[in-house]
């Protein structure tokens, strides 16, 4: 199976999202540009893992950011997050932002009750605590971004193998 370039690009975008908010709970927003930049040059010419136009990209970028403002207006979502979020809007499009919120939503959930449950964190204590809810090796957790970038890459796979974007 030969790949395109701009599959590629996607992957390792994602990979190094992933990569970072796993590892230190941070994201640049130099990466996040990056990402931006190249889902629009990728729209622009035509060669967009997900079939999407410029246009389409511009308003998934601004639907992305938008749907998850109000959730880090409340604290309860990161900044980088939200960014993620509008660049990955960019990339596949605002048709495919509630499909991979949902799926990221959920894996975050599963990820959070393995943590619950590996760490015996009592539910009444969560109920109590003002910070960040868990804390692994000092770092906040869940990696949402992680779970949106993880998210996306699944979608694209699944349509790839099932040949809906080809």
């Amino acid at each position: 199976m030969n790949l395109p370039v701009a599959d590629i690009l996607f992957v390792a975008w994602a990979a190094t999202i992933a990569t970072c908010d796993c590892r230190s709970r941070r994201i640049s927003n130099s990466l996040v540009v990056v990402g931006l930049a190249a889902a629009f040059a990728c729209a622009l010419f035509q060669r967009s893992p997900f079939n999407i136009s410029a246009g389409q990209a511009a308003l998934g970028a601004v639907v992305g950011l938008l749907a998850l403002l109000p959730f880090f207006a409340l604290g309860v979502m990161g900044a980088a997050d939200v960014k993620v979020f509008a660049a990955l809007g960019a990339w596949c499009g605002m048709h495919m932002l509630l499909g991979i919120w949902i799926a990221a939503s959920l894996a975050a959930g599963v990820h959070a009750f393995w943590l619950l449950v590996t760490t015996r964190t009592r539910l009444a204590t969560i109920m109590r605590h003002a910070g960040p809810t868990f804390e692994v090796g000092g770092k906040a957790s869940t990696p949402y971004a992680a779970c949106l970038t993880v998210a996306a890459c699944a979608w694209l796979v699944l349509q790839m193998s099932t040949g809906v974007l080809r």
